[in-house]
């Protein structure tokens, strides 16, 4: 019984029992998505007279933020895109954690859009051009859908910005769709 209640507490809290320095409610923020574009899906619009107006868009907002539906995620064109967020505080970053929606929940029970090979880099600044690289990284269409990334070499550097670069995605070559990313680290309060 104890088992259970701890799983569920780990499940309450952000469904990794660690803090997210990413999420846009404590703090974090998208700063800049470099050149990569939003993919319009037109999924749903907004018509005058049969003229489509405006379509309803994600932004790429959506992936600091705890909403996990399907739809809920920010789809860029292409297999190629970039993210730099703004952290709560500087950190030193331990591990990152990227989540998607199962195959069970897709309208077609497949993933293809789903994040595959992807980066993390740390920014001292958010105008650096190159940064720190904190892993290469792979999510395994087939595994959990929440995934855990630990960091590839300890850092002692802390950061409050950090580059998510994905460059590959699950095979659909029109665009790739990222529903939720977190940072998770040591606050360094100097």
């Amino acid at each position: 019984m104890l088992l259970i209640q701890n799983a569920l507490a780990i499940y309450e809290a952000d469904k990794t029992g660690r803090v997210d320095y990413a999420l846009e409610s404590a703090g974090g923020s998208i700063i800049s998505t470099r050149c990569t574009e939003t993919y319009n899906r037109r999924t749903t619009e907004i018509s005058l007279f049969g003229i489509p107006l405006w379509y309803a868009t994600n932004s790429p907002r959506t992936v600091i933020q705890p909403d996990m539906q399907p739809g809920q995620c920010w789809a860029f064109k292409g297999t190629q895109g970039f993210l730099v967020i703004q952290l709560l505080t500087p950190i030193q970053p331990t591990a990152f954690s990227l989540e998607h929606i199962p195959k069970s929940l897709s309208p077609n029970g497949r993933i293809e859009s789903a994040p595959k090979e992807f980066s993390v880099w740390g920014l001292i600044d958010e105008n650096d051009a190159e940064g720190i690289n904190l892993g290469n990284f792979s999510y395994q269409d087939n595994g959990e859908t929440l995934q855990y990334f630990p960091v590839e070499e300890t850092q002692t550097e802390s950061y409050r910005y950090v580059e998510l670069r994905i460059t590959s995605n699950h095979g659909n070559p029109e665009y790739t769709c990222l529903y939720r990313f977190r940072v998770h680290g040591t606050p360094s309060y100097t």
